[in-house]
Formats: structure tokens, C-alpha cells, sequence
């Protein structure tokens, strides 16, 4: 009787890829916050909603809503610092929010340099032949996609 040689390899079953905790990309502006949101595996960014402001508590709200329903662990936050590296109000203004946050979800936060992520998501929009009167719905959401991306490419 013949028998086949085995290999240890043959017997193995691959990794499954190893998923992680989604996390959840916002580009923080004066009126609105474009959120985004990260696949399963930690790869790729995708839009998710635009959140109009009309106060702190009520996007608060709505965040935690967002960070509950996608399971999230941890939040990116566009810093919009100059091209300088110093420090914008806007960028003041996004300290004080990332504060907001970990303060209430207990989650990390991160602060990432968006500089230039409102124009490359115009750039974007352009490309894709995009109206300007289509582009308030969406460029926000575009910017936190490009900011969530990056922080993703660079975590990998």
C-alpha cells in the first residue's frame, strides 16, 4: 500500500484577515462636519454622512450615535494647522472638539495634519465632473475620507 507524503503546509488553514475596530474619519468645520469611516480591515476610507451643526450636545449626539452603530474605536480629527506647521484657530478649535470627544466616548482621538484636504477634495470633484451646486453635500464628507485615508495609509 502507497502512501502519499503530507506536508505540514498542505494542512494549514490560511489567516483569516485580521479585522479591527472601525475607525471613524471627521473633517470638523465652522458649519459642518463631514464624517467618514473606515472598512472592517482598517484599508480604506469611505463617506459616510455630512453633520450639519446646530450645537455641541447635538453632535455629540449624533457622533456617538455613529461610533455605536459602526462599532468605532478610536476617532481621526482633521487638524487644520498652516502651511507653516503653526497652529490655525481652526486648528485651536479642532484641539478643544478632540478634547469634547475623548471626554465623552472615552476613545482615542487623533489630531491629523489635513492641510490642503478641502482643495484636494475639490480637485477630486473636478475630476469627476462634480457641479459646484452638488459640491456642499459632499465635499465635506470627501475631505473627511481623504484625512481618515491618510491617517490609514500611514498607520499601516
Amino acid at each position: 500500500m502507497e502512501t502519499l507524503p503530507t506536508s505540514s503546509k498542505s494542512s494549514e488553514v490560511p489567516a483569516a484577515p485580521q479585522v479591527v475596530a472601525r475607525i471613524l474619519g471627521l473633517d470638523h468645520g465652522a458649519r459642518r462636519i463631514g464624517v467618514a469611516i473606515s472598512d472592517e480591515l482598517g484599508l480604506t476610507a469611505q463617506p459616510l454622512l455630512t453633520i450639519v451643526h446646530t450645537n455641541a450636545r447635538n453632535d455629540l449626539r449624533s457622533l456617538g450615535r455613529l461610533l455605536r452603530r459602526y462599532a468605532c474605536g478610536g476617532i481621526v480629527l482633521g487638524w487644520p494647522i498652516h502651511l507653516s506647521g503653526d497652529r490655525s484657530p481652526r486648528a485651536l478649535a479642532a484641539e478643544k472638539f478632540a478634547d469634547s470627544l475623548r471626554a465623552e466616548f472615552n476613545l482615542p482621538v487623533h489630531l491629523w495634519d489635513e492641510r490642503l484636504s478641502t482643495a484636494e477634495a475639490h480637485r477630486h470633484l473636478d475630476a469627476v465632473g462634480r457641479g459646484a451646486r452638488d459640491r456642499k453635500d459632499v465635499i465635506d464628507q470627501i475631505a473627511a475620507v481623504l484625512i481618515l485615508q491618510s491617517w490609514l495609509d500611514a498607520h499601516r
